[in-house]
């Protein structure tokens, strides 16, 4: 590579690293070119941007940004490095891991992954960067939580309102029913004898 085209690299490689907060490095060797071209499909897929670059040029780009913050990154600079660049935090470490079981190989294998500021280094990192949290779930999450307490309280208001109403609900039907028991249990009131009408002929002479 001539100097301007190196020059070429280290500026689309700065641009990558400013636009993404997470970035994994890894190493694909001993990938086929089948393998590495089916790789970047899925990346594709997934909306990660794969790129392949010598160590040196990724070292150059990374330290004209910010030497002292990518400072942890370096000692994972060497062997053949692929990087992946996402907005989610995990689905670098989805696909890499998916891949491999896939191929039912030991490639790509995680070297280095930045996740917004914070380094994972080393292959074993990988499950639990498959686990991490988005900004969205942790979001979803957060809201869950607010509002859990003020479901119980509805909760807890709509049941004292429920039992408060249930025995008047419940007695209005015994009412009803005792009624016509009522009537019916009522003796009927005797008839009052009318009094004999005078008879004529037995009025005394006067």
């Amino acid at each position: 590579m001539t100097k301007d085209q190196k020059n070429e690299v280290i500026d689309v490689l700065k641009g990558k690293f400013s636009q993404y907060s997470n970035f994994y490095i890894t190493n694909t060797e001993s990938l086929t070119v089948a393998q590495v071209n089916k790789l970047r499909g899925v990346c594709f897929d997934k909306q990660v941007e794969m790129r392949v670059a010598k160590n040196t040029l990724i070292k150059k780009a990374l330290e004209s940004l910010d030497s002292e913050k990518y400072a942890g990154v370096y000692d994972s600079l060497h062997q053949v490095t692929a990087l992946m660049f996402s907005e989610n935090p995990k689905d670098p470490a989805l696909i890499i891991s998916s891949f491999r079981k896939e191929s039912k190989g030991e490639k790509p294998l995680l070297k280095a992954a930045f996740i917004n500021g914070d380094l994972y280094v080393g292959d074993d990192q990988l499950l639990a960067l498959t686990k991490i949290k988005t900004k969205n779930e942790l979001i979803g999450e957060l809201i869950g939580l607010l509002q859990s307490p003020a479901q119980r309280v509805i909760a807890a208001l709509l049941n004292k309102d429920a039992a408060k109403d249930a025995p008047a609900e419940e007695a209005a039907p015994v009412a009803e029913a005792a009624a016509p028991a009522a009537e019916a249990a009522a003796p009927e009131a005797p008839a009052t004898p009318e009094a004999p009408a005078a008879d004529a002929t037995t009025a005394p002479a006067e």
